[in-house]
């Protein structure tokens, strides 16, 4: 095949399997051929065609996944409503998908993150429960839940199959308080593994500390995304508004 139009071989190679990809020719979720059949097509080096592919991953375009090949990158996002009374299931099928979560772990463990700091989270170790919430079979949030690790067994057998919150108000512990804070930070450790991105790729986080009913009982955690799969939505009423104009008139 005879390229042309950009100013170098791997530049010309990326815009073609662009215009392929906006063509339907290689679709959302489909393996794009391998390197050496992109090579023998193009008439160019493996280099060349590695170069062209780190492009269009680093723009999102393409996702590599170990062992298995590049692929298409499916390119829906989910937007998450700010609303602390609803849910991310809830959230999800309002939006039409099929929402489901996996357990991945409950263990004891500090809380490291540093970022975690503005909340004051305690010093000791806590329960942490760590979870993957899925759209339409695809993983869309990481969450890692932390707690206070005397609580009772019988909630925490509930934790596989409910989010922590919703176990714990079904045992009269309801929510009195949210914070939320929104960062961006680069992907690390599980998250990599989760949602098949490189290391350092762009995540959108919510942090959270929740406060309850019951003094001892604090939630504090971190839900983390790639920044193409999700965004944030808050809806301010207007009223909040006129109270914060009556405020600042007094």
């Amino acid at each position: 095949m005879q390229l042309r139009g950009a100013s170098s071989l791997h530049e010309s190679v990326r815009e073609e399997l662009l215009k392929r990809i906006k063509s339907g020719t290689y679709l959302p979720g489909a393996a794009i051929p391998s390197t050496s059949m992109l090579s023998g097509e193009f008439g160019v080096s493996p280099i060349t065609i590695k170069r062209a592919l780190r492009d269009l991953q680093n723009a999102g375009v393409l996702i590599a996944v170990a062992g298995k090949g590049t692929f298409v990158k499916e390119q829906r996002r989910f937007l998450r409503e700010l609303d602390v009374w609803l849910s991310s299931m809830d959230n999800a099928r309002r939006l039409g998908f099929t929402p489901s979560m996996r357990l991945l772990s409950i263990t004891r463990e500090k809380i490291s993150d540093p970022a975690m700091s503005v909340f004051n989270p305690p010093a000791e170790a806590m329960l942490c429960v760590r979870k993957t919430i899925y759209a339409d079979d695809l993983p869309i949030m990481y969450d890692a839940t932390y707690l206070s690790s005397d609580v009772d067994d019988d909630i925490v057998e509930e934790f596989g199959e409910r989010f922590v919150t919703d176990a714990l108000e079904r045992h009269a512990i309801d929510i009195v308080n949210t914070r939320i804070v929104i960062d961006a930070a680069p992907a690390a450790g599980k998250a990599e593994d989760i949602f098949a991105v490189p290391n350092g790729f762009p995540m959108l986080r919510r942090l959270y500390k929740v406060t309850t009913t019951v003094p001892t009982i604090a939630i504090f955690g971190v839900v983390e995304s790639p920044f193409d799969r999700l965004a944030c939505s808050i809806t301010i009423p207007s009223d909040l508004k006129s109270k914060d104009s009556t405020k600042n008139k007094e």
